[in-house]
C-alpha cells in the first residue's frame, strides 16, 4: 500500500516537474513570433534576426530539458 501510495507522488511530481516545458513553450512561440514580425518589417535584416531568433529558440528550449531530466530523476532515482 505505502509503495503504491510513493509511486503515485513521484508520478504527480514528474508531471508537476514537466510543467517548465509549458512555459518553455510559450516563451519559443513569442520568440519566433517576434523575429518573424521583425523580418517581415525589414527583409534586409534576415541574417541577423534569424540568428538571434534561433538562439533565444535554443535557450527556451534549454528549459523544457532541464524540466524533463528533472521529471525523469523523480521517476527513477529518487
Amino acid at each position: 500500500m505505502t509503495g503504491d501510495f510513493v509511486k503515485g507522488m513521484k508520478a504527480v511530481g514528474a508531471g508537476l516537474a514537466m510543467v517548465g516545458a509549458l512555459g518553455a513553450g510559450i516563451g519559443i512561440g513569442s520568440v519566433a513570433n517576434g523575429g518573424l514580425q521583425a523580418m517581415g518589417r525589414n527583409p534586409d535584416a534576415q541574417g541577423l534576426l534569424l540568428t538571434n531568433m534561433i538562439l533565444g529558440i535554443v535557450f527556451a528550449e534549454t528549459i523544457a530539458i532541464y524540466a524533463l531530466v528533472v521529471a525523469l530523476i523523480i521517476l527513477f532515482v529518487l
